[in-house]
């Protein structure tokens, strides 16, 4: 869910601002019709296919066809389509990604609809609605989810090692010796001939099962794979959040801690890069790869819904400044600007923003909608299903969250630090070589 943009975004950036159209049309033309919805994510699908049934029986007139498609695709296609003027009239946002698109004039500010049908700006969780404010000072999305990160673990993996899920629930963290963290994480690694990490003749070169799983090198934000540790330090990823305008990647706090990181693979507590490549961090945990994985709460239900494999969710670890830490991203629909049904469109985001539509996805166990009252729902419904939650919301109700980093330049920045955050953490490069990367990002910025 959280990869670059990749080589198709970067190329096309420029291309995007030329293409850009305001999508003149009758009014009666643009109220009707079929508009198309596109989404990323799976598991999401029915209970947005809900919605839109719901939605086209109460307007007639509007018929939603929904797109799935994965992430990496996605973005390509979607910036294609920006190119090519064949776009869908709605579609996920990503706070990532809007600030660009907004800047390229590709997305509908939806002010001044959002005041005539007085939509309750203050009923999403705080901080939501702001985030899709853009420099200008225009309004271009609604919130539709909110996302934390936490521990998942093999709770039967856990138990053969003699850790409890007390253990799991108060774990400590810091860059020098990762703390009780790095305890665990070594202590559930076996190698392929039974020996633990943390026992004399450990066999770093051939292991069983990781402590820990990898998603990647993390890129320019690291949101599942290093930022719920680099912030407990003070460390931020930008002067300012939202439209910083400095990165502080050459910062040595956030250098030491992505040191002791990549020290992980060459423990042998974590797999190495190279081999993660293709495959879903989720599917080698089920295949009993690794003990834990540090993954965003978009992932319960997959986590949850592996046969034979009995999943708990811990807090991320307490961090040298006394708190736990975990990026905040919420996501929201927004409306292509070169649309041909405004009027549709706008009726639709303003449903998918609605309880009538959250509360639908609520129900499914999947996210956390942005709306409170539904939001609560959505942890009632995780609970009839036997999973506590409390790893994620109590993020939110601590307000121990930061902001994924929302600037100008993102998949520019992305296209440097992708290969830079993959050198460190694959060993190739020292985390010092971090510095020369984070001048040229900041160069973008001059």
């Amino acid at each position: 869910m959280k990869k670059s943009l990749g080589a198709v975004a970067v190329a096309a950036a420029v291309a995007l601002s030329l293409s850009a159209c305001s999508g003149s049309s009758s009014s009666a033309e643009a109220s009707k019709g079929e508009i198309n919805y596109w989404l990323w994510d799976a598991n999401q699908l029915p209970a947005y296919q809900q919605c839109a049934d719901d939605f086209s029986k109460a307007n007639p007139d509007i018929k939603v066809k929904i797109t799935q498609r994965g992430w990496d695709d996605y973005w390509s296609t979607l910036t294609n389509g920006f190119v090519g003027g064949t776009a869908p009239d709605v579609f996920t946002n990503h706070l990532g990604r809007y600030g660009e698109l907004a800047e390229k004039k590709q997305l509908l500010a939806i002010d001044d609809a959002v005041k005539k049908d007085n939509i309750d700006l203050t009923a999403y969780n705080e901080g939501l609605a702001d985030l899709w404010v853009g420099q200008d000072g225009k309004r271009y999305g609604l919130p539709k989810d909110w996302d934390t990160i936490g521990l998942f673990y093999n709770k039967a993996m856990l138990a053969s090692a003699g850790i409890t899920e007390d253990q799991m629930k108060n774990l400590t963290w810091n860059p020098e010796d990762g703390g009780t963290y790095e305890k665990v994480i070594a202590h559930l690694t076996v190698d392929k001939s039974g020996k633990r990490g943390d026992e004399p003749g450990f066999d770093k070169n051939n292991v069983a099962v990781y402590g820990l799983g990898l998603n990647g090198g993390g890129d320019s934000s690291g949101q599942t794979e290093w930022s719920y540790l680099t912030n407990t330090t003070g460390w931020s990823h930008t002067d300012k959040n939202p439209w910083g305008t400095h990165y502080n990647y050459d910062d040595p706090k956030f250098q030491e801690s992505m040191g002791w990181f990549a020290g992980l693979a060459d423990k042998g507590y974590m797999p190495k890069l190279e081999t993660t490549v293709g495959a879903a961090m989720a599917d080698t945990f089920a295949a009993g790869k690794s003990a834990i994985n540090a993954h965003g709460s978009w992932m319960i239900g997959q986590y949850t819904g592996y046969k034979g494999v009995e999943v708990g969710i811990a807090p991320t670890p307490v961090g040298p400044k006394g708190e736990r830490a975990s990026m905040f991203n919420g996501l929201a629909d927004s409306i292509w600007a070169g649309t041909k049904k405004k009027d549709a469109s706008i009726k639709w985001v303003e449903y998918l923003a609605s309880a009538d539509c959250q509360d639908v996805v609520a129900s499914k166990a999947v996210v956390f909608p942005a709306l409170k009252a539904s939001s609560d729902k959505a942890a009632a419904a995780f609970a009839a299903k036997g999973v506590d939650v409390t790893a994620f919301t109590e993020h939110v109700k601590n307000k121990t969250t930061f902001l994924y980093p929302i600037t100008d330049n993102t998949a520019k920045v992305k296209g440097i630090m992708e290969p830079a955050m993959d050198a460190v953490v694959s060993g190739k490069a020292p985390a010092s070589s971090l510095t020369q990367a984070n001048e040229q990002v900041n160069a973008l910025f001059k």
